[in-house]
């Protein structure tokens, strides 16, 4: 099996959860950064690693998505907001319809420890325009951690088992 690993970072966050699929990846695979992600079509299997901007996967990502058609795709992603916002899981959603006609074997997200610069401009922000994360960015904090590795770890285990 030949497998593909592309990521978007803008932290490290997501970047470290592609080293650790990257990892747990067995047989013959390839690691690029979205923006220098080879054409999908010769790998069996991609993993597609993004954070999310206004509750969608992020701008590159959004823009890689469509060429995976058609492959095994594994998707996995970071964010600042808990999981039980239902962005989280609208985001997921519209990346596996953006690569209409993949097969999903698998997805794994998890907080992202936010930017302090993004943080701080929200926080200015009015009230009333704030997203809904930012009442528990603080959790964030420190994540993704050693638990949410090995939540990964599974999830990709679990997933090329299927």
């Amino acid at each position: 099996m030949k497998s593909l690993v592309v990521y978007s970072s803008q932290t490290g966050n997501t970047k470290k959860l592609a080293e650790t699929v990257y990892d747990a990846l067995p047989g013959e695979k390839e690691i690029y950064a979205v923006t220098e992600a080879p054409d999908p079509s010769g790998y069996d299997l991609v993993a597609l690693g993004f954070w999310f901007k206004s509750e969608k996967p992020d701008p590159s990502s959004l823009e890689y998505l469509p060429k995976l058609a058609g492959k095994s795709l594994f998707l996995f992603a970071t964010h600042g907001a808990s999981e039980e916002y239902d962005h989280v899981a609208k985001g997921i959603e519209q990346a596996e319809n953006l690569a209409e006609g993949a097969k999903i074997i698998g997805t794994f997200s998890c907080q992202g420890e936010v930017n302090p610069k993004v943080l701080q401009a929200v926080r200015a922000m009015e009230k009333e325009k704030q997203p809904v994360w930012i009442e528990r960015a603080e959790e964030a904090i420190g994540h993704p951690d050693e638990n949410d590795i090995q939540g990964l770890t599974a999830a990709v285990a679990t997933a090329i088992k299927a």
